[in-house]
């Protein structure tokens, strides 16, 4: 979650970003949402942490594909 997703890349990618990001870089953004306000912001994200790999590799090709 964050309000500026090109500087959030760049953190990660210059090892300034999150532990679990410092050794797996390069990062890129492949999906994002748009939300009011971090509280709907983060139930959203844990609900497609909850979805299988299959469900939110579908839902990232449709926001890839613009389909």
């Amino acid at each position: 979650i964050t309000t500026n997703l090109d500087r959030r890349v760049i953190e990660h990618n210059t090892g300034k970003g999150a532990k679990y990001t410092r050794g797996r870089g390069p990062v890129e953004v492949v999906y994002f949402e748009k939300h009011e306000n971090r509280s709907s912001a983060s139930k959203a994200e844990a609900a497609f942490k909850k979805l299988t790999r299959n469900k939110k590799l579908e839902i990232v090709n449709k926001f890839l594909t613009g389909k």
